[in-house]
């Protein structure tokens, strides 16, 4: 299923998965030059959060999450934590 958002609404958007736990804020977007495309999410994540404790940062200490685990875009974005393996060790 394809998910429709104009793209200046989603800085800032808090993610969260299916299961409740809150990953951070959407900080920017990785968009495929050719297709137009979204690749990837790249997030702030939340110091709290098991999944950014096990997951690899960047140089900034952002993560990057692949578009295809979203679900859903509304209040906040909804990933689904089985779209997010290999991103962490013990999903």
């Amino acid at each position: 299923m394809v998910k429709y958002v104009i793209a200046k609404q989603l800085a800032g958007k808090r993610i969260i998965t299916t299961d409740g736990e809150e990953l951070g804020r959407v900080i920017d977007l990785y968009i495929d030059e050719v297709t137009g495309k979204l690749q990837n999410v790249l997030l702030e994540p939340n110091p709290d959060s098991s999944f950014a404790a096990r997951t690899e940062h960047d140089a900034s200490g952002l993560i990057n999450i692949p578009y295809s685990a979203v679900i859903d875009v509304k209040d906040v974005m909804v990933v689904d934590r089985r779209g997010l393996a290999g991103k962490s060790d013990e999903l």
